[in-house]
């Protein structure tokens, strides 16, 4: 018996196929959504949302609308974030006169620790509470710290999932924001 050839279609599906492999394992391909690349997430709206702060002010991300948002998804009982949030701070002092605004949602249960972590380590930005339903509208937030970098349009730029090099995100607010 004589080996059947392959048919011209099925040769056209077998290239396709091994281009599209290729295409997926090569270094050009979207990386996977890891600590410093951004997510898919990148480049829609972000989701509108309005909360109460600790101060008790209302704080809604369309007010900060032409500003630069670092969003940060957190918890006091998380040591990643809690070395995130004392930088952030620095770049709010740093940062917020050229138009960087961070805000933080806190996914503790309760208040009090939260409250406690504010004042201990000298946030200077609106913190709100956060949960399930806030970090539904942002993809799912399964694992802290989650943080988005949103530009002046209302659109996600950047979004670093778990412990994140500082100086990544950094450079990205320096990009993002006007007069570099």
């Amino acid at each position: 018996m004589r080996p059947s050839r392959l048919s011209r279609p099925d040769v056209r599906h077998i290239a396709l196929l091994v281009i599209g492999s290729v295409l997926l394992l090569s270094p050009l391909a979207p990386a996977a959504a890891g600590a410093d690349t951004p997510a898919p997430a990148a480049y829609r709206a972000a989701p509108e949302f309005a909360r109460v702060d600790l101060e008790h002010r209302q704080v809604s991300l369309a007010d900060y609308r032409g500003k630069v948002v670092l969003l940060n998804f957190w918890a006091t009982w998380c040591a990643p974030c809690l070395a995130e949030v004392r930088r952030f701070a620095e770049w709010q002092r740093s940062y917020g006169p050229r138009g960087l605004q961070v805000v933080g949602v806190s996914m503790d249960d309760e208040e009090p620790p939260v409250r406690a972590a504010y004042q201990r380590y000298g946030l200077n930005y609106p913190v709100v509470m956060g949960d399930e339903k806030l970090g539904a509208l942002y993809g799912g937030v399964l694992g802290l710290p989650v943080t988005f970098l949103i530009d002046g349009n209302g659109k996600i730029r950047f979004q670093h999932q778990g412990a994140t090099d500082l100086n990544i995100i950094e450079r990205e607010i320096q990009g993002l924001l006007p007069g570099r």
